[in-house]
């Protein structure tokens, strides 16, 4: 099982390496969902997730989550094939938390070096975390 720290990566390059991943068999335990980053302008994040938020019929869907491990989830899922069986499968062998759980705390943690925010010569980046879209979307925590 493969734990990996979400601090500071960004969500699009984290979500398409756990998923080719997660295709291949691996189980995968993200920590610190919270901290991965959105690169962007902030006004044009708030809008593109409010919308998909927003999207859809109040009861029948499609639903998108508020909370940051959820949204991670969601995202992973998204570059899964969902409607075939193997996707679905592969898809349960995946565990995002906020924070670090106390059975994980003393599990040796991996980063993604391709998913890191800030490449050289990038200069500086506008980027929005995880949390922070969270609570603009309405979650409390």
């Amino acid at each position: 099982m493969a734990v990996i720290d979400a601090n500071g990566l960004v969500l699009g390059r984290l979500a398409s390496v756990v998923a080719k991943r997660l295709l291949l068999g691996e189980n995968i335990t993200i920590v610190n969902a919270e901290k991965a980053v959105v690169v962007g302008n902030k006004e044009d994040i708030i809008e593109r997730y409010r919308q998909k938020r927003e999207r859809g019929h109040k009861y029948k869907g499609p639903f998108f989550p508020k909370m940051p491990h959820l949204i991670v989830k969601r995202t992973i899922r998204g570059m899964l094939p969902w409607k075939s069986r193997r996707g679905r499968e592969a898809f349960k062998r995946l565990k995002v938390y906020i924070g670090v759980p106390e059975e994980l705390k003393n599990s040796k943690m991996e980063t993604i070096e391709e998913a890191k925010l800030g490449r050289k010569g990038s200069g500086a980046i506008k980027f929005m975390s995880v949390g922070e879209i969270s609570r603009y979307l309405g979650w409390k925590g």
